[in-house]
């Protein structure tokens, strides 16, 4: 192991101090891009298996890496990529330069391109937690997350690729963030748990 794949083990550790860039227009804590990172993958792999894509270690790989660039940085919203510029591919190149993971990049820049169908699921799952994230904020009262709703609808229209995530989408907006939990008795086949 070289010095390099420690940094790099250090430095991905550091996205859980990276907080997403609407945590300005939300004003509430949201989840850091380590957080959001990990339901990335899992929404990857959901929609993968619903749309019959097969090579789930390349898409999981690319969930795991779209927004790692984000250590060198930051995450932009929409209004800062207004006034900034971020060279991204130079951060991911520097990011996986000389460590074990330098294969990575090439799965970074298929990404960005849009073109595989594993790519477009990945995108499509890293805006569907968007989706989960104000679907919970709202849940709690956060009108801010509700005024978000016709933008984020015109995403949906517009921005997502596949039919599983728009039906998906359409789910999460009548979903309750809580039942997760509230129904868990039924799946423990504990009795009387959480009465």
């Amino acid at each position: 192991m070289t010095g390099r794949d420690l940094e790099f083990l250090y430095e991905i550790g550091s996205l859980r101090n990276i907080p997403r860039a609407w945590i300005q227009h939300l004003a509430t804590d949201c989840s850091s891009t380590l957080e959001h990172t990990l339901r990335v993958v899992f929404l990857s792999l959901l929609i993968a298996r619903k749309e019959g894509v097969k090579n789930e270690e390349k898409l999981i790989k690319m969930a795991l890496v779209h927004d790692l660039a984000e250590t060198r940085t930051a995450d932009l919203a929409y209004v800062h990529k207004v006034y900034t510029t971020s060279d991204d591919a130079r951060a991911a190149r520097d990011l996986f330069a000389g460590t074990v993971f330098a294969d990575l990049e090439e799965i970074l820049k298929e990404y960005e391109k849009r073109a595989s169908k594993e790519a477009k699921i990945v995108k499509d799952a890293d805006n569907l937690d968007v989706d989960l994230e104000l679907r919970e904020l709202r849940e709690r009262g956060n009108q801010v997350a509700v005024k978000k709703q016709p933008l984020r609808k015109l995403v949906r229209d517009k921005k997502l690729y596949t039919k599983t995530a728009r039906k998906l989408w359409d789910e999460i907006q009548k979903s309750d963030p809580s039942s997760w939990h509230l129904s868990a008795n039924k799946w423990l086949k504990v009795p009387k748990a959480g009465q």
